[in-house]
């Protein structure tokens, strides 16, 4: 319980960190002439106070959720996933094509199976790099980062070509049979239950680091590989097993994008979910229960700025540079320690000591 407490005031420091990021927001809004009063006061209340707005933020919440997710447990292992965004255009891929080859049937049976195809696009996508990463020693930053732009492009050809719709304007596939919709969230609105979905699967993947010898193992692997190593812990087998299960909760992002937002397969259908799931993970210092709070309030920032540039004349340029003020500010607490006084490492190794014995079973 103890280390629970130390960990989560430590975590105070990304509320301080988004604080000072909105404060140096509202300094760049005097300087171009705005009132950053007003301007706060239509971005929050647009995204998180007003009915059509909340669910706005929730339809972006459930792709960067997700993604969020998808970077957090390969993190947990020390690995860097930067493709999430190819892995959602996998995921999305995956989903449409099985789509249309699904008969007719209940919704129950075909929404499921489409969900499972898209995990396993973003899965099979994540695999490569995480097979080059743990079995040969690639770095996995270069190779999901470059593979973003090939999965962009294999969604780009599809939709252009074998899966284009007729008489089509634009890039896209024909819209997918209505029985494998997603349901709708909120009567009136594109919100559908995809954000409900993320903060469940953010629940059991606390659940599994928390308490299971399998999610504690990827997280040793993540602490120390040499350590983990010695005490005979698989750790090339966790880290392929972490990305693996990053690239299946991205693809999911991206057919959740498809079956519940936009009904077909869109030539750059993802709006950079895939980076803003970066963000997320950092905002909420790699602990899967704290990424649903980063998302939605990072989706809020993106779904307030029209509000912001109507009513307070805000140029949507200021919240791109939120953003990027909120990692600034984030990389700069990173810097301070948390275990700088030896406080948390004493917690950790004491609860490792408990559990290392079932992590190596379960390796």
């Amino acid at each position: 319980m103890m280390d629970r407490v130390v960990e989560w005031s430590f975590a105070l420091r990304t509320v301080f960190a988004v604080a000072i990021a909105l404060l140096i927001g509202g300094v760049l809004m005097l300087l171009a002439g705005s009132d950053p009063v007003a301007g706060y006061q239509a971005l929050f209340g647009e995204a998180f106070f007003d009915y059509w707005g909340i669910g706005n933020t929730l339809v972006k919440t459930s792709p960067i959720l997700l993604a969020g997710l998808a970077v957090v447990v390969p993190l947990r292992a020390g690995l860097y996933n930067i493709g999430g965004e190819g892995q959602i255009y996998l995921g999305g891929l995956f989903a449409t094509v099985v789509g249309f080859a699904l008969p007719e049937m209940p919704s129950y049976a075909g929404i499921p199976i489409v969900v499972v195809a898209a995990m396993i696009g973003g899965g099979l996508w994540a695999a490569i790099p995480g097979y080059l990463r743990a079995y040969h020693g690639i770095n996995e930053v270069i190779v999901t980062l470059l593979m973003n732009f090939i999965g962009i492009h294999i969604v780009s050809f599809a939709v252009s070509g074998p899966l284009l719709a007729k008489s089509a304007p634009y890039p896209y596939s024909e819209e997918l049979p209505e029985f494998l919709h997603l349901p709708i969230l909120m009567p009136e609105t594109d919100t559908h239950i995809g954000a409900m979905a993320g903060l469940l699967i953010a629940v059991v993947i606390y659940l599994f680091f928390r308490y299971t010898p399998s999610g504690f193992a990827i997280d040793i692997v993540g602490r120390n590989p040499e350590a983990a190593q010695y005490a005979g812990i698989a750790v090339r087998k966790q880290m392929l097993r972490s990305m693996i299960l990053g690239g299946c909760l991205a693809g999911l992002a991206g057919g959740f994008e498809v079956i519940g937002l936009k009904y077909r397969l869109f030539h750059l259908f993802s709006s950079g979910y895939g980076f803003d799931g970066i963000v997320v993970a950092f905002m909420a210092l790699a602990s899967p229960i704290l990424v649903p709070v980063a998302a939605f309030f990072l989706a809020g920032l993106q779904a307030g700025a029209g509000a912001m540039q109507r009513v307070a004349g805000v140029e949507r340029s200021i919240v791109d540079a939120l953003q990027g003020l909120v990692v600034i500010m984030l990389a700069a607490s990173l810097a301070m320690r948390a275990d700088r006084f030896g406080i948390l490492s004493y917690l950790r190794a004491r609860r490792a000591s408990l559990i290392l014995p079932a992590a190596k079973k379960a390796s």
